[in-house]
């Protein structure tokens, strides 16, 4: 685990521990998640599902426990500051409000020295993929992730969910044409044996 990774935990703990004791729900999702899943390690920020109506209350707790608020240039989000490590609090990602019934398809999972609460990968994939756009349209980080996690992820329900993205598309041609998924049922590629890989 690099320094950074490190780091990214710690931060995590903290501020996962202070939204607890303002019983404030959230969830982990972004490349933590997907590093707490068994996927790639994570090292540009720790990203959190919260509602809207809590997102401000959360800053304003985090803001006593030391962190920094920092004004972001989108509307869709808040961020702290934990030293050099940044958090987001997601509360409208791809344009798709947070709610009760998104936060409770977090599962209970150790992250670091914590149990919290962790978005399933197939979320976590489709997030990633609607943000790809013109001027995001990099599969560097995307490839290992879809490696890693293919067999938690529910690769119809991703086709679907991200059927209006001409990038998305392209990344799932790139994944079946590499071998990573196939066709088959929920894109794992059946391999000699009976088996799924």
């Amino acid at each position: 685990m690099s320094d950074v990774q490190d780091e990214l935990l710690r931060t995590l703990t903290k501020v996962a521990t202070a939204l607890r004791s303002a019983e404030i729900p959230f969830a982990l999702t972004g490349g933590c998640a997907g590093y707490a899943r068994g996927g790639p390690t994570s090292e540009h920020d720790v990203d959190l599902l919260v509602r809207e109506q809590d997102a401000t209350e959360a800053v304003r707790v985090l803001v006593q426990r030391g962190l920094r608020a920092a004004e972001p240039p989108e509307d869709w989000l808040l961020k702290v500051y934990d030293g050099d490590s940044l958090v987001d609090l997601l509360f409208r990602p791809n344009e798709r409000p947070v709610t009760d019934e998104i936060l409770a398809m977090a599962e209970e999972m150790p992250v670091g020295s914590a149990m919290l609460p962790v978005m399933p990968a197939t979320f976590v994939l489709i997030s990633k993929l609607l943000v790809l756009d013109g001027h995001r349209c990099d599969f560097s980080e995307l490839l290992p992730f879809a490696r890693a996690l293919r067999e938690q992820i529910d690769w119809d329900q991703v086709r679907e969910e991200t059927q209006h993205s001409p990038y998305a598309e392209a990344f799932l041609l790139l994944i079946e044409r590499l071998d990573i998924i196939g066709r088959g049922t929920n894109g794992i590629r059946a391999v000699p044996g009976g088996k799924s890989a």
